[in-house]
């Protein structure tokens, strides 16, 4: 190490806001999804760095396109998803290019962990036309960062960085420099590069193509890439977090370790062939580099025998593989000594734990009200989706961020001219937290208003962004770098759009709440309902709880129904975990024999 370097523990995520930071990066922009949130929450502990949540992706890589043309290396980060709120810019900017460098940090979610979907962000490298770096440890997260800063100044382009969940949360060591390199570029008009009519795109685009020409000869000769030759018999060709379990898995295999992943260097690969009858390829969902290399007429196996869906880990690559590995060399076992635990099909014992909304959540009261008035609900992403659940089950449809409008508008439409759904008829409502409101609701409300639509919409206001560990958004009045700024009303903003019935509700009382569904669902006009609790994680201050008088209580199960998991019943009779109870008093709200009681905390 040199002097003042410094050696630490560090994920994935916090070695790319260091790598970052070394690098001089001066802008960072955001909007919070896990895996990729905490690079950000980093970025703020260092000085020198303008940092920011965004309302949503698309605005952020927005903003840091402005940027980098203004002369600040900047850094965007995003999860899989995110990228394709972003992808309209994202598809562009290639065309205009970089003045300071950008690199874009996509985070992919294999196995579904916090997500929606498994999509394999590789493709838009492949589709924008850009270079696409992937690191397999948290030290190589640190050093491509540095690197694709460079590569985008001296090839005029952005870079997109892929983490998966396990290189962005693992921990591994990583040596990293204790100073920023202090970067700053002039800005100069160019109107033909910098603005995409189609005149100046025709320009622009066989500039692209002739770049990634120039980029696959730098691929050929990345440090990033390289070949460990091990075993004469079997070669595997890898990439990412892949590369551990590979080495977990068949520590004897040679392997042609990629990060600079795409343009695909063909001569390494080629050369790397050469030595084998077949390669095997092992890559998390998509067959990305198992097609690259089948396009230069290689033999490879990899998606025929690894799953696409999915993570992958050491046990599930050896089982997967061993098989036709022997049948392929004629050796028992490959030749290798693989470990036992890889030698054998992956099995777990280990029970399943379903996720839930937390005790005193209020989204439960909003959400066991809706589905107590059997309403068709389209709802969105956020902690409220786990009313999904039973004994809620209060949701009929969900797909991204901002949909929940959309969708509800789309509902109405088809049962208004529909005889076989005639019974759901105005009773359509659309859900979203406040957050995603502020993402992607608001112009599906603006249509909605525009259209004429007699529909509600609740906002589900916990002011934070709950579900990747309350970050602020613009409602919540402070940004992410901690300062106090101005919070969106979110009423008024409704009523600026058009919408003439705007109420708020208290969820955490019941029959206030369906009060006010039961006068707004079905009306004439679009109404927007205002859900209105802070989450209770972030209550500080002490609360009553609730507990079970077992004299009166009848073991009716009524109070089960919200789903809460400070309730259960011990025997005939309910029980409350004053632990766990938030004391929001819902189940005492259904309790009809009254045996739920209000007690202080710790009596």
């Amino acid at each position: 190490m040199r002097s003042g370097d410094k050696r630490e523990l560090l994920s994935g995520n916090e070695a790319v806001a260091r790598g970052a930071y070394a690098a001089g990066v001066r802008v960072a922009c955001a909007y919070p999804g896990t895996p990729s949130t905490e690079i950000l929450e980093e970025l703020t502990k260092l000085p020198g760095v303008y940092c920011e949540w965004s309302p949503n992706e698309k605005v952020a890589l927005e903003v840091g396109i402005g940027a980098c043309l203004g002369g600040a290396r900047t850094l965007v980060a995003m999860k899989h998803v995110g990228l394709n709120v972003a992808a309209d810019p994202w598809m562009t900017l290639p065309y205009i290019g970089v003045n300071a460098g950008l690199v874009l940090v996509v985070a992919d979610d294999p196995g579904m962990h916090s997500s929606q979907n498994e999509q394999d962000s590789r493709y838009y490298a492949r589709m924008a036309g850009v270079p696409l770096l992937e690191p397999s440890d948290s030290m190589e997260a640190y050093r491509m960062v540095g690197a694709a800063f460079e590569l985008s100044e001296r090839y005029d382009t952005p870079v997109l960085l892929r983490l998966e969940t396990r290189v962005s949360h693992s921990r591994t060591v990583v040596e990293y420099e204790d100073q920023r390199r202090e970067v700053d570029f002039p800005y100069e008009k160019d109107a033909v590069k910098r603005v995409m009519i189609p005149g100046h795109a025709r320009l622009r685009h066989p500039v692209l193509l002739r770049r990634l020409e120039e980029l696959a000869r730098e691929a050929e000769i990345s440090p990033f890439n390289r070949v460990e030759m091990r075993s004469d018999r079997v070669g595997i060709v890898t990439s990412g977090v892949c590369y551990q379990y590979v080495r977990e898995a068949f520590p004897e295999a040679s392997v042609l370790k990629l990060g600079f992943v795409y343009p695909l260097p063909e001569r390494i690969a080629r050369d790397f062939a050469s030595h084998f009858r077949r390669l095997y390829v092992v890559e998390e969902l998509e067959p990305f580099l198992e097609e690259a290399l089948k396009a230069l007429g290689l033999d490879v196996m990899g998606k025929a025998r690894i799953p696409r869906e999915g993570e992958l880990d050491p046990d599930l690559v050896g089982s997967s593989l061993a098989e036709i590995m022997e049948m392929d060399t004629g050796l028992q076992d490959g030749g290798w000594n693989r470990p036992e635990a890889a030698r054998a099909p992956r099995s777990s014992t280990l029970p399943s734990r379903p996720p839930v909304m937390c005790p005193g959540c209020p989204h439960r009261g909003l959400f066991y009200v809706l589905s107590r008035m059997k309403l068709v609900v389209s709802s969105d992403i956020g902690c409220y989706t786990l009313s999904v659940l039973p004994p809620v089950s209060g949701i009929d449809c969900q797909v991204c961020m901002g949909a929940g409008v959309g969708m509800a508008l789309g509902l109405e439409r088809a049962f208004a001219g529909s005889e076989v759904n005639a019974s759901y008829r105005g009773k359509v409502v659309g859900t979203l937290g406040d957050s995603t409101f502020i993402h992607g609701g608001i112009t599906g409300l603006i249509d909605m208003v525009y259209n004429r639509i007699p529909c509600t919409i609740i906002i589900l206001d916990n002011r934070t962004t709950a579900m990747t560990g309350f970050q602020d958004h613009p409602g919540t009045g402070k940004t992410l770098m901690g300062e106090k700024t101005h919070a969106l009303d979110l009423e008024a903003l409704c009523r600026a759009v058009g919408v003439e019935s705007v109420r708020v509700v208290d969820p955490w009382d019941l029959e206030g709440t369906e009060k006010a569904l039961r006068e707004e669902v079905g009306s004439d006009h679009t109404s927007v309902i205002i859900s209105r609790r802070p989450c209770t994680l972030m209550r500080r201050s002490p609360h009553p709880v609730y507990r079970v008088d077992e004299e009166e209580c009848t073991g009716c199960r009524r109070c089960l129904r919200l789903g809460c998991p400070a309730l259960v019943m011990r025997g005939e009779k309910a029980w409350v975990d004053e632990g766990l109870c938030a004391g929001c008093s819902m189940c005492a709200q259904l309790c009809r024999p009254g045996a739920l009681r209000e007690v202080e905390d710790g009596d």
